[in-house]
């Protein structure tokens, strides 16, 4: 397995025919620098595709993931400006589409 200490979405929009190289451009354009064992998440303008670019120390890995109907949760465009770090709960919701964003209102049930 890949370790993954860190898990940052890239909320900007980016054409899914771009590669590795092209994704790990766009992080150290934002960030400054692609750290090692850190994950970086990126999206289709639509969001009905993710692509998951992971830097290993020895190299780059990159994992694409599609949705057949619907869309991720993704956030606006307004808030693109840099990448937001995610919590491995928040990264497992939405890869699977759920609204990542209301975790914690989720976890708690305040009417009936």
């Amino acid at each position: 397995m890949i370790r993954i200490d860190a898990l940052w979405l890239c909320a900007q929009p980016q054409d899914m025919r771009a590669g590795a190289e092209r994704l790990l451009r766009q992080v150290v354009h934002a960030l400054g620098r692609a750290q090692t064992h850190h994950g970086y998440l990126f999206a289709n303008a639509r969001a009905t595709r993710v692509k998951l670019l992971v830097h290993d120390g020895f190299g780059v890995w990159c994992a694409a993931r599609r949705l057949h109907s619907g869309r991720f949760a993704w956030p606006t465009e307004a808030d693109a400006t840099t990448p937001l770090q995610l919590t491995q709960a928040q990264f497992d919701a939405l890869v699977v589409g759920l609204p990542w964003q209301r975790l914690a209102q989720m976890c708690e049930i305040t009417r009936l």
